[in-house]
């Protein structure tokens, strides 16, 4: 079972690049991200015809997430991170695909900081560190995947002083995302490439891309119960090299078939 995450940077304006990869990689689930989109323009229709059932939480100009299923509908189990009913932005989605649980989301980016931004950061990942919690102890297959917005060690940047002030390295920010896998998860790409530098984002300014300038953001956590099935990580990196792409590029896990 191939499971991908993948920030579109604005669903209906790079459609034809998501079709197109998916057509490619053939993910048996896609967590998408920031899709920039209210519900009602959402192109469920076009997935469809690509042959993806979807589940998605618009919302317009900015955020936005999505699960999208190979042949299948998945089930949503969850619109929104719990623990603060009056945040209203769409960054958390979830639901069951396959028998396994997938948890969809887009963290804050925190900048600039110090400030209102970085502090809601900072919460929204206190608030992701307990639902994790919650979903280990079910003791079902979970996976976490997304823009986590969180570069978690220096192995994951290009250049850690060109990043020394932005809120995705914060100390802070990467003790946040730590408190998540040292409960028990395994972050799949680190675990199976332990010491090479990969990347999943790069920016569009000063030919970042051409020079491999990148950063690594979008994780996918496994539980244990996923873990044991793991059997390979990687990234489309040159989906981001094409003509109309978004910054980021897809990030996938394989799992086995449960025994």
């Amino acid at each position: 079972m191939k499971i991908a995450t993948f920030n579109v940077n604005g669903i209906n304006g790079r459609l034809p690049r998501l079709i197109e990869w998916l057509k490619e990689s053939q993910p048996d689930v896609a967590c998408l991200q920031e899709l920039k989109a209210p519900d009602d323009k959402f192109p469920a229709d076009a997935l469809a015809k690509a042959g993806y059932g979807a589940i998605w939480q618009g919302q317009s100009r900015w955020n936005g997430v999505a699960i999208l299923a190979r042949g299948c509908e998945p089930v949503e189990t969850r619109r929104g991170l719990p623990g603060d009913p009056g945040d209203n932005h769409s960054r958390y989605i979830e639901a069951a695909v396959n028998g396994i649980l997938i948890g969809c989301l887009y963290a804050p980016n925190g900048n600039p900081r110090p400030g209102p931004k970085f502090d809601y950061k900072l919460k929204w990942l206190d608030r992701l560190t307990i639902h994790a919690a919650e979903l280990l102890s079910t003791d079902l297959p979970v996976v976490l995947a997304g823009d986590y917005n969180v570069i978690p060690t220096d192995l994951d940047v290009y250049k850690p002083e060109n990043w020394a002030d932005d809120a995705l390295m914060q100390p802070e920010s990467r003790a946040a995302f730590k408190a998540i896998v040292d409960q028990g998860w395994t972050d799949a790409v680190r675990h199976l490439h332990p010491d090479k530098r990969v990347y999943t984002f790069w920016d569009y300014w000063r030919n970042a891309y051409q020079r491999d300038a990148g950063i690594r953001i979008d994780h996918l956590l496994l539980s244990s119960k996923s873990a044991r099935r793991l059997t390979g990580a990687g990234i489309d990196r040159e989906v981001r090299g094409r003509e109309s792409a978004s910054d980021h590029a897809p990030t996938w896990v394989k799992l086995s078939v449960a025994k």
